[in-house]
Order: C-alpha cells, then structure tokens, then sequence
C-alpha cells in the first residue's frame, strides 16, 4: 500500500531532517514548502503564496499516491483539521497515512532556530521570535488518539466534506 508521511510539529522539530531520511527509506518524493518559498518568492509568507503554494503540493502529493510512489509531505500541520484533511484525503485514495510528530520543548526550538540561522542562513527561511510566540500559541498537538486513529472525524462544521474543506484551505488544491 502506498504511504503519504504527514510531518507534524512546530519549526525546529527536526521535521525536515527527518522527512529527508524517510524520503531516502522508502524511495519517497519529499514536498517541503520551505524548499521552494525561498527561492520562487525570497520569504516564508509572501501574501498567501504559501498557501497556494501548499495546496498545490498536496495536490501533486495525492497524484503520486495515485501511482503507487509515497510521498512526505513536510507541512507542519498546526492544525487538527488540516491533519483530519489531509488523512480523509489520502485515505479516499486508498492509500496510508502515516503521522509522525516531532515535538520539541522551547530551549531545544530556540537552538535549533538559533543553528539553523548562524550555519545555513541563506538556504532557510527566517524565523523569529515572534513566530516562535505565534507557533506555541497557534499549534494543536496531536494527541495519542489522533496519533493511532485510522478513522477521519468530521469536517468542521458549515462544510458539506474535508475536500471542500481543503479547497477552501488550500485555494490551489481544487
């Protein structure tokens, strides 16, 4: 069965390194937006180009599913119902999911962002103090439920389905 490999957690988890070592296990496409939002637009948010951006990514995630490749996608996914989006997405394909969080406490974020900044500015994008801040605030842990759940909960409510959700989420995913 094909994989999609969701990397959830906030910025100096570890994700990337570690979807760089799944995608070289199992012969996966890796997609980090991180990879191309600096070099296409020279910043990490560029007027909701991220978004776009994104949703563009799942969508070229789920036509590699479709063929039989896995996939890592290494978005973050702060959010419950992106995760919930993305499982009923890739599980309507009839392939798996696999998540994997990375969490990581605020000494061990700040110097690994600190790091990141002082050996590979150029080829990472900036994070601040404030999005430090805004990312603890904002992110929804998975919670071990989530973590084994191989069911989709419902989309929120007002949405006829998780893929008008996603669309909505992502504009360039529909």
């Amino acid at each position: 069965m094909t994989t999609l490999f969701l990397m959830v957690g906030l910025p100096g988890a570890g994700k990337t390194t570690r979807a760089r070592q799944l995608a070289e296990e199992h012969g996966a496409l890796r997609l980090t937006p991180d990879d191309w939002m600096l070099p296409l637009f020279g910043e990490a948010e560029q007027d909701g180009k991220r978004d776009v951006l994104e949703g563009r990514m799942l969508w070229l995630a789920l036509e590699a599913v479709r063929l039989g490749t896995d996939v890592v996608l290494d978005y973050g996914c702060w959010s419950r119902d992106e995760r919930s989006a993305i499982r009923w997405l890739v599980e309507a394909e009839d392939a798996s999911l696999h998540m994997i969080y990375l969490p990581v406490d605020d000494e061990t974020q700040r110097a690994r962002i600190a790091h990141r900044r002082a050996t590979a500015a150029g080829e990472t994008l900036p994070v601040t103090e404030t999005d430090i801040l805004h990312g603890r605030a904002h992110f929804e842990e998975p919670d071990a439920a989530e973590l084994g759940c191989r069911t989709v909960s419902q989309p929120p409510s007002g949405w006829a389905g998780w893929r008008e959700w996603a669309t909505d989420r992502w504009p360039s995913f529909g």
